[in-house]
């Protein structure tokens, strides 16, 4: 707010620069409702929310989308209200100025919380319920990460396990809520096991009949991991195992059009004068077709024929034998588009028609997908995408022959990744990745 009123400033000097004082009345009129929809447009996106536990990304991205709401509802405002209108050019600069000062702003605070920030947190003192192996990892959670603002006081339960004599019991659990009032302690942590359900229902109203936050800690951790979904379905809570955004119909819609914008951009641009020329050498090199069409799986196990430039010598392994290091079966011409990917080139035409992503997790042979799916524990999981012609797992080096059950693995463990984790950003940034590789080569593609 200093920093926009300091904007104001300047755009109230610059107007009595002009000796109208209608116009400066006007201005100070326009930003006030500057000040009113800035105010406003930070509480919609959370700007300001949990300072101090908010990861980096998330606070520039809050940081981004408040500068282009305001920026947009300012616009709009200057389009439908006739007087509301900049008076010269040169007022636009402190506004701009405005913009680059927050993000600075931000990322000095960043790093400024990253080096000394817990100094300035007032941290709640609280109490455990449980201390059993789910809340010693809380404790040891919460000592972790002083951010969250709590301290740990100690812990209540009615008997202490083998191997705990050095938890901190305060006491029974009977005792915890009186201790809580006794000692200003305004939140429990809850993390008793589903077989105390009937102590957790008495201890969560006498909890809120004091006044005293309670809060459950369920034991899910062995079928959820930190990203779960939670919906409601009135009262009753449905957890999914994972967060997918691209669940979502706008983000559905978002990928759909940067996929059809990528694939008519390459097919028009790219492929038109490649083709020629890679025809002809293929042509060249053996006998058979200029294109390859082999039957992949799709998303959610569907099969589609992924169409590739032929890179090979026409043989009956085609279908089923993974492509090796100097296998003789790849020719001249084969070589240079498998190191550089252009034998991919076509696969832009399975984008167009909706089979596959610019980017996702790269397809298999049918007969490898259920090879695996029997191997890899969660294989299957990367199928609830549309399989893509490049992906996270390619740029990070995890491609080609794959010699050992940990290195599919750990291809899995990517493509999941990239599917809890999608967004038009990691997109973006997968496809600039892919196009520097285009131009070095990769030493895994065979």
């Amino acid at each position: 707010m200093v920093m926009l009123n300091a904007a104001g400033l300047a755009y109230i000097l610059i107007s009595r620069s002009s000796d109208h004082f209608e116009k400066l009345h006007t201005g100070l009129l326009h930003f006030l409702l500057a000040n009113f929809v800035w105010f406003n447009v930070t509480q919609l996106t959370k700007l300001y929310r949990d300072l101090f536990v908010k990861d980096a990304i998330p606070t520039i991205k809050a940081a981004l989308s408040s500068l282009a709401l305001f920026g947009l509802i300012i616009g709009i405002f200057k389009t439908i209200v006739a007087d509301f209108q900049w008076y010269s050019p040169a007022v636009a600069i402190p506004f701009l100025l405005f913009g680059v000062l927050l993000l600075l702003g931000k990322i000095g605070f960043l790093l400024w919380r990253r080096s000394s920030g817990t100094r300035w947190i007032a941290h709640k003192p609280v109490v455990i319920l449980g201390a059993g192996l789910l809340g010693t990892e809380l404790k040891a959670y919460i000592d972790a990460n002083s951010l969250l603002g709590y301290r740990v006081i100690g812990f209540f339960d009615d008997r202490l396990l083998r191997g705990q004599q050095e938890v901190n019991i305060l006491g029974s659990l009977e005792n915890s809520i009186a201790y809580a009032k006794e000692n200003n302690i305004r939140e429990i942590f809850c993390a008793l096991p589903d077989s105390a359900l009937g102590k957790i229902k008495i201890l969560m109203r006498q909890a809120e009949q004091e006044m005293i936050r309670f809060k459950m800690v369920p034991d899910v951790k062995d079928y959820f991991r930190k990203n779960v979904n939670v919906q409601w379905f009135g009262y009753l809570p449905v957890l999914s195992p994972r967060t997918e955004p691209l669940e979502i119909k706008i983000n559905q819609v978002l990928k759909r059009a940067f996929d059809i914008t990528i694939s008519l951009f390459v097919i028009i641009f790219l492929f038109i004068w490649i083709f020629p020329v890679i025809a002809c050498l293929i042509k060249l090199s053996s006998k058979g077709p200029v294109f390859f069409r082999q039957l992949r799986s799709g998303k959610n196990n569907e099969p589609f024929y992924c169409i590739k430039f032929r890179s090979m010598l026409l043989n009956d392994e085609a279908d089923s034998r993974q492509a090796t290091k100097n296998d003789h079966r790849i020719t001249k011409i084969g070589t240079f588009m498998r190191r550089n990917s252009i034998d991919e080139l076509p696969q832009f035409f399975n984008v167009l028609i909706g089979e596959m992503s610019v980017v996702g997790p790269r397809p298999h042979m049918l007969k490898h997908t259920a090879a695996y799916a029997e191997l890899i524990d969660q294989f299957m999981v990367r199928h609830f995408v549309l399989p893509g012609v490049t992906g996270w797992a390619q740029i990070r080096g995890l491609r080609g022959e794959t010699f050992e059950h940990k290195a599919m693995q750990e291809r899995v463990e990517a493509d999941i990744w990239y599917l809890e984790n999608w967004s038009m950003f990691l997109d973006l940034k997968i496809l600039f990745l892919t196009a520097w590789h285009l131009v070095v080569g990769s030493k895994n593609a065979h």
